[in-house]
Order: structure tokens, then sequence, then C-alpha cells
């Protein structure tokens, strides 16, 4: 496998899905704004986008991959690994289904822990009625895109990581789609329109891992539930994965529910919209890298090639810096005019957008840690080892939980994200620790050569940033074209500032770059990685 070549097939798609998701923000804070009925949604929201991360990127991705590819290993065929899946599929499905149910009954006490109970608000009976609504549409999501987890590991294992990586823009397309043509007279109605739209994105995503399944000669049979040794390791290994590669989602969680009781209206939604920018190198980075580096390195140590996985584990924090780094200085230096050009239409007012603002700068300090979570838990997930990363994400799921109740009072609003960054600093310092002691992990000389130039880089384009923002920020006040010109300016000059500053500094030169992007991951002579076989499955 091409490492770089991976991270651009998985990261360009998974750019798209963000970029539509950013229109979709734009879009909501354009008929909605920063209101009871946006925080609403965001409450209804957080529970599918918790549980997305919470299972289908981290817990079941994180136990059942590595396991698929044992089997295949092991069997020396594909077919070996679906009948795992099969296992897997017969019983997961009637989980989900009275998981479902259930949850659609306890949508109140679901909303109400999720939100504090919009203490500080004080809403309506109506109006918090109206937020249990919205939560029900939005519950059926968590069925469907576990069921599409699951085709979505076994394509990543068949190295078809594009499949995978393309479903969440049928969710973004579903939302756009729904605010654009279906939005209601007010705030209220556009919100349900929202939740509504999140549930048929679901059911557009599973349908298209389904067709691309079919197309790679991959099929599941629905079996009798079964209990068999293989299904009780992965049930085994599957809640403590759920805890540690969703920490961050935890502790938003965690933040949710404290800001909806402590702070008054808005407050939510200025949090959610920061969080909805931060996600976007998130996505296209961490998400990106976690989905290539697990069914690589398991794939790795599985054939005895652990100094190829150590390699591969380096260059992933090699690129998530050289990535994350100028993005959080970006983030930090011109959150104002990136908040004012995305969203300060209609309903959102200039107070909203330096809200907003304050949020993001607040949230991007965490983003490389956010990220190196991604690229650091493969190392123990390849390993068949669950436990310690869910240890360490208790204890930041502990410290976020502190920090919010400290910060919130002193800082208001920016506290929960100040206080998601940290926890996520010190669960990254405990993996990486981990790691280092046990010989699974150890920075090359080049990691270690190129860590303080990438920085120097970011801070120089975070030097000519703050020198242009202030024009571009004055020009963020006309429509929506003008807008989007002066912000696609200041990106792409900041961009190339970076690109220019690496050369400058060393971290980066021509022939690493073309080195990078020829990187293989070649099974060794007469042990090659199975393909699917239409004829066989």
């Amino acid at each position: 496998m091409k490492l770089g070549k991976a991270l651009g097939s998985v990261g360009g798609l998974t750019l798209a899905s963000r970029v539509l998701a950013l229109v979709r923000d734009s879009l909501q804070a354009t008929f909605v704004g920063a209101s009871f009925a946006s925080d609403a949604f965001f409450v209804a929201f957080r529970l599918p986008n918790m549980f997305r991360a919470l299972f289908a990127e981290g817990a079941f991705a994180s136990a059942f991959i590595p396991m698929f590819n044992r089997h295949v290993s092991e069997g020396g065929e594909v077919r070996a690994g679906l009948r795992f899946a099969e296992q897997a599929l017969a019983v997961l499905f009637p989980v989900l289904l009275a998981l479902t149910g259930l949850m659609l009954v306890a949508a109140w006490p679901i909303t109400l822990g999720l939100s504090g109970g919009f203490h500080r608000q004080q809403p309506t009976p109506d109006q918090f009625a109206f937020a249990v609504e919205l939560s029900r549409w939005t519950i059926p999501y968590l069925m469907l895109i576990s069921l599409a987890s699951l085709l979505g590991g076994i394509l990543n294992s068949l190295d078809k990581y594009w499949v995978n990586a393309a479903a969440p823009i049928l969710l973004n397309v579903s939302m756009v789609t729904a605010l654009f043509f279906f939005h209601g007279a007010d705030a209220f109605q556009t919100a349900r329109v929202q939740a509504i739209s999140v549930t048929v994105g679901g059911a557009l995503q599973l349908a298209w891992l389904m067709f691309a399944c079919r197309r790679a000669g991959v099929s599941l049979r629905l079996q009798r539930p079964r209990l068999t040794p293989e299904v009780r390791q992965l049930m085994r290994l599957i809640l403590p994965a759920a805890t540690g590669a969703g920490a961050s989602q935890i502790n938003l969680a965690i933040s949710t529910a404290l800001a909806g009781r402590l702070l008054g209206e808005g407050s939510l939604s200025f949090i959610n919209y920061a969080d909805r920018l931060n996600q976007l190198p998130l996505g296209l980075i961490g998400i990106g890298l976690g989905t290539i580096l697990l069914p690589t390195v398991s794939r790795q140590l599985s054939s005895g090639r652990d100094a190829e996985a150590m390699d591969t584990q380096n260059r992933g924090v090699e690129l998530a810096l050289f990535l994350t780094l100028p993005a959080t200085v970006a983030f930090i230096v011109a959150s104002v005019p990136i908040i004012r050009g995305l969203f300060q239409f209609g309903h959102f007012s200039d107070a909203a957008t330096h809200g907003s603002a304050l949020a993001l700068s607040a949230f991007s300090i965490g983003l490389p840690s956010y990220v190196l979570v991604k690229v650091l838990t493969p190392g123990f997930y390849a390993r068949a080892d669950t436990r310690t990363p869910v240890r360490y994400a208790l204890i930041s799921v502990g410290i976020n939980l502190v920090g919010n109740l400290i910060l919130i009072p002193t800082v208001g609003h920016v506290g929960p994200p100040l206080a998601t960054a940290l926890a996520s600093t010190i669960n990254v310092a405990m993996l990486y620790a981990t790691l280092r002691k046990r010989g699974h992990f150890a920075p090359d000389r080049q990691l270690a050569r190129r860590i303080p130039r990438l920085a120097i880089a970011a801070v120089m384009m975070g030097v000519a940033l703050w020198l242009v923002t202030p024009l571009v920020d004055a020009r963020l006040f006309g429509g929506r074209i003008e807008r989007f010109a002066w912000l696609g300016l200041l990106v792409s000059g900041g961009i190339a500032t970076y690109a220019v500053a690496c050369f400058v500094t060393g971290a980066f030169r021509p022939s690493d770059l073309k080195a990078l992007l020829r990187r293989r991951d070649t099974a060794p002579a007469g042990k090659p990685v199975p393909a699917p076989n239409p004829a066989k499955d």
C-alpha cells in the first residue's frame, strides 16, 4: 500500500464530505442561527455523532478488522473472514434492533442527560418536548451506521478504503438537500427537517455499502444468532475499544451536557459550530490515517513484519503532524474571519461569530492530539490490546469533567473546548509513553528531525496569517461568493506559505515527498495479501 496515496484517496473523499458539512452548517447558520432550536438539534445530533465515533469509527472497526484479517490469514482465503463476519452480523443485528427500540422509548431521559436539561435557558415544556422529538428522529441512524460499519470494516480489510470513505458524503448530501429545498418558515421547522434528514442519510450510507460489497464479491447471509468463541472475543473487545477510541466524543458529550446546564442560550451552538470546523482536519487526517493504519499494521504484525509496522506508525505520526500543526495555528490566528466568512449570514450574528471563534481557538489547541489518538491506538488494537487505551481514555474523561467544572465558571463557553483539548493531550501522552515502554513504537531519526522543523514552519505561516487577517476580515461582509473568494485566498495563501516554510526549514524536501508517495505495504514473498474471489464467495 502507498501510505501517502491511500491517505490522499481516503482524505480526499473525507475532505469532500467535510466541505459538504461546512455547506450544511452554513445553511443551518442562515436558517436556524444560534438559538434554542439550533441547540436542540445539536443535542439530538450529538447522539448519532458520538455513536458513530464510538462504534463505527472506533469500537467495531478496532475490534473487528484485526480479527477479520487474522481469520483471512489463518484460513488462506477471504471466505474464512466472511464466515466470521456472518457470525458477527447474526448477533449484531438483533442487538441493534433492540437497542434502537429501547432508546426510542427512553428518548426523554437521554435528551435530558445530553443537554443538562437546558437548565440556564429555562425551556418551556413544549420546547423540551421539541428537543426530545428531534432525538427520536435521529436515533434510528445509530442502527443504520452500525450495520454500515460492519460492511465498511470488510471493505477496509480488502484495501477498498475509498468506498467506505465515500459513504459519509451521502449523509451530508441528505442534510444539505433538506436544508436547501425543505427548510421551514421558522427555525424550529427547519431543525425538524434536519433531524429527519439524518436518518435518511444513514439509510443511504447503508445502501451504498451493501451495493459496494456485492460489487466486490462479498455477500453476507443472516444466520441464527450464536455466541461462538469468536463472537465472544469480539464482544469482549468492543466495549473497551469503544471507550478508548471514542474518548474525545465522550468528552464532547460531557462538555455538551455541562454547557447545556450551566451556560445560556446559544452557547451550545457556539461550541458545536466551532467543533464542526475543528472536525474538518480531524476527519480529513485523523480518521483517514486511523482507517488506513489499523488494517495495515495488523496485517504487518500478523505476518511477522514488526519493523515495517514500526515504520508505518512513524510515517503516520509524521503525516499527522505535517497536516495538523498548520491547521492548529490557522484556527488560533484566523478564527474570526474563518467563522465570519462561513457562517455569518441570516440569523447568525456578529456576537455568534466572536463566540464561536473563541471556542474554535480553544478546540484547536488539542487538534494534534485528537489526530494522534487515531494514529497511536492502532498500535494497541493491532495487538488485540483494547484494555490499555480504555484505561487512559477513562482518565482523560475524568480530567475533562474536572476541567469543565473549573473552567466553565471562569471562562464560560470557552471552558468545554479547553478542557477537551487538555484531556486529549494527556491521553496521547499516556498512549505514547506506554507504546515506547513496550518497545512497540519509537520515533526514528527522520521523525525526530522533522518535528521541530514542522513546528517552526507552522509558526512562520501563523505570523503571515496574523499580518493579513485584519485586511481579509474587513472584506467578509458582502455576499457569499465574495466572502468565499476572500476566505479562499486566505486559506490558499496560508497553505502556500506553509509549503514554502517547510522547504526553507528543511522539514520536507521534494525527494522526501516523492519517496513517501512511493512507499508500499508489500507482503513478503510467498505470502500475498488475499483478495476477494467472486467465484468462491
